[in-house]
């Protein structure tokens, strides 16, 4: 019992990312438009691995950036340069994986493509 109820926080944790969050829909719905394209390309199953690994580290990152911005603004209500820092520096990470995840995805799909 203890189990489904980690299980079912986790997921309220991401229902609250997606409801909440503009730049997790955004990544979202960026999902779905990659996994159409798989489906109509047949992709393979290799990269399908990597596709999929590449999706759940985005989302990933957005969920764990979220949570950075909850926890700093709790901590610190008030304008302080090193919550802007820790703010900043989560907001990077989701940038450098989205980055990666755009290039593997041309990576992949260009083939296909042209």
């Amino acid at each position: 019992m203890k189990q489904l109820k980690s299980f079912l926080y986790a997921l309220q944790g991401i229902l609250h990312g997606v409801q909440r969050e503009s730049h997790m829909r955004f990544h979202l719905l960026a999902a779905v438009a990659v996994t159409l394209a798989g489906w109509r390309f047949g992709i393979s199953r290799t990269e399908w691995c990597i596709v999929t690994l590449c999706i759940a580290g985005v989302i990933s990152a957005e969920l764990i950036n979220t949570a950075i911005e909850r926890l700093t603004d709790l901590a610190s209500p008030t304008r302080h340069p090193l919550a802007g820092q820790a703010k900043d520096t989560a907001a990077g990470a989701v940038l450098i994986i989205s980055t990666a995840a755009a290039i593997v995805g041309t990576l992949i799909f260009w083939p296909y493509i042209f």
